[in-house]
């Protein structure tokens, strides 16, 4: 993926069980990959006025292979005939991008008194969320497939009962912030830098390296802290020596600390 002609501008850094990467000038990586192609097809030119690649369409494809490797082909103006070649960079469109390089621009409609820069942001980037409960409604929690109806109101009651799946899966998620490996102060966030990339917390970057939490208990995800609660289950029960028409009675399983606190978190939410 680096050549070795802009090897010098990323800071690499390699391990047995992660690899990380940086770039160290930007700019400087964007004027070695394009040198690095008008290199490239500077030898093309040279060779097809040698005589070689004879046709527009061999000279084309010889051209695109170079150009498309970065993706690069709106910098360049081509002219390609069948017994020559030309180019040039457009320094117009290279300059254009650059200035927007790494930038983007969010237009609101609401008034400033209402919403902020800071808070028009910071909802932009909450929009992730979003993506994630149709990531959850589609595949990984709920699985919204198959639907096995027919009717429209019927397929419309299915998926409103999904979305209201995670809208309880949400809040539970929520009031289990501190038995999973997650943040839990969340004010913090609406002080930080929006902008900024988001950084996990010292207390949550504890527990994914130890899997521990304070209290030196097990730290769980979401689908880990549900299973170790699907142990609790509502047993029929008779009395020994009971002929079998005799009444049954219902005992449930008596929760252990750790799932009568996940139990106590749920009791907090208020909708």
């Amino acid at each position: 993926v680096i050549t070795k002609k802009i090897a010098k501008h990323f800071h690499l850094d390699i391990r047995d069980d992660e690899f990380r990467f940086r770039i160290v000038e930007q700019g400087t990586v964007a004027e070695a990959v394009l040198n690095d192609i008008c290199k490239s097809l500077e030898s093309i030119r040279s060779e097809v006025k040698l005589g070689k690649h004879g046709g527009k369409d061999n000279i084309g494809v010889r051209v695109g292979k170079v150009i498309n490797k970065y993706k690069v082909a709106k910098h360049f103006v081509l002219q390609i005939r069948d017994d020559g070649f030309d180019f040039h960079v457009d320094e117009h469109k290279v300059a254009s991008e650059a200035a927007l390089d790494g930038i983007y621009v969010i237009r609101t409609s609401v008034p400033e008194e209402r919403l902020s820069p800071d808070d028009t942001v910071r909802s932009y980037k909450s929009l992730s969320q979003v993506e994630r409960a149709f990531r959850s409604i589609k595949t990984i929690d709920l699985k919204v497939r198959p639907i096995r109806h027919r009717l429209e109101t019927r397929v419309r009651a299915h998926i409103f009962l999904c979305m209201l799946a995670y809208y309880v899966e949400w809040h539970m998620r929520e009031a289990w912030r501190p038995l999973l490996f997650c943040d839990e102060d969340q004010e913090a966030k609406k002080t930080r830098d929006p902008v900024a990339p988001a950084k996990r917390s010292k207390a949550a970057l504890r527990k994914i390296r130890s899997k521990k939490l304070d209290d030196d208990s097990e730290a769980h995800s979401f689908q880990t802290l549900l299973k170790r609660l699907s142990t609790i289950v509502r047993n029929i029960c008779r009395a020994p020596g009971d002929n079998p028409d005799a009444p049954t009675f219902h005992v449930v399983t008596t929760p252990d600390p750790k799932q009568q606190r996940a139990y106590d978190l749920l009791e907090t939410i208020i909708v």
